[in-house]
């Protein structure tokens, strides 16, 4: 279902981007392995990293080939999306593990370290998304006009291609991670979005909450880590992401996706749960009377336990 296939992973030097590097290419998908070679903080490049997955996937019998740099560059963006294409002659699937974590309460926060996450972890999904979506728009409008002239009701393409960008439960609201919360948050709206841009091209566009032990997870005290890494490896994560990129996901995009230890499952998107009409509209008075009991009703209104 991947067989041949050019998949570019993206953040794919450790934990899930190398565990959906490998399931990818076992499975016969032509691999490229993004990754800056950073620590968990964003400090450091190390080129060496995505060539060391590179080696191990073509050792066991895989092709893959290395691409060091920083996704949240936009130049360097278009020119991970170029290499591939001149390397491999298209690009099918591109998945996107690229982050970094900079823990702080929000009081005790520096700009530094809130610009930091963002730049990585909502811009770095933003850019390579927008390269790869330009030049699959392009490839289908060429594709469409050499068949019969005209633009087809499938975009031009043999089949569908897909971006699946990774958020993390942190998007409900995470304690000490207001920096990341917001970007993984961000990454969901984003995706919503684009794929309602992209689906007239025949592209496919998800997000995934992955759940799995990796570099990030050992921030935690070990006394406080949810799971071990035999309980949760990054490697069950794995399938659900070459699914996303198989042609059995034909038609599946603009969703929210789940992928922890035995269990795949599916989001719900944002949705109102109660609502009041005030025929002259509402007050301050109004609400004042009304709000809690006549309009919230059941509604828990004190949610921030839910979030420690």
């Amino acid at each position: 279902m991947v067989d041949g296939t050019v998949c570019i992973v993206a953040g794919g030097g450790n934990g899930l981007g190398r565990a959906a590097a490998h399931e990818l290419a076992a499975h016969g998908a032509r691999v490229v392995v993004n990754d800056l070679g950073c620590e968990v903080d964003g400090t450091g490049s190390d080129a060496s990293v995505p060539e060391d997955v590179a080696e191990a996937i073509r050792e066991r019998g895989g092709t893959a080939t290395a691409h060091h740099g920083d996704v949240s560059d936009f130049e360097y963006a278009e020119r991970l999306i170029a290499d591939t294409v001149a390397e491999y002659g298209r690009v099918d699937f591109v998945c996107n593990f690229a982050g970094i974590l900079r823990d702080g309460i929000s009081y005790k926060l520096s700009e530094e370290d809130w610009r930091e996450v963002i730049e990585t972890n909502l811009t770095g999904q933003f850019a390579p998304l927008r390269a790869a979506a330009k030049h699959w728009r392009e490839a289908s409008e060429e594709q469409s006009v050499e068949s019969d002239g005209d633009e087809s009701d499938d975009g031009g393409f043999d089949r569908q291609r897909s971006y699946l960008a990774v958020s993390a439960g942190a998007a409900r609201g995470s304690l000490g991670q207001a920096n990341y919360a917001a970007a993984k948050a961000g990454v969901l709206g984003m995706v919503r979005s684009v794929s309602n841009e992209l689906i007239r091209s025949n592209v496919r566009v998800n997000a995934l909450v992955p759940n799995g032990y990796t570099r990030m997870t050992e921030t935690v005290p070990e006394e406080h880590r949810p799971y071990t890494e035999s309980e949760m490896p990054p490697e069950k994560v794995a399938p659900l992401v070459a699914y996303l990129a198989s042609e059995a996901a034909e038609d599946v995009t603009g969703c929210t996706l789940y992928a922890g230890g035995d269990r795949v499952g599916v989001f719900s998107d944002p949705a109102t749960e109660a609502v009041g009409v005030s025929p002259d509209g509402w007050t301050l008075e109004s609400l004042s009377e009304h709000f809690r009991e006549d309009v919230a009703g059941d509604v828990e209104l004190s949610r921030t336990e839910s979030y420690l």
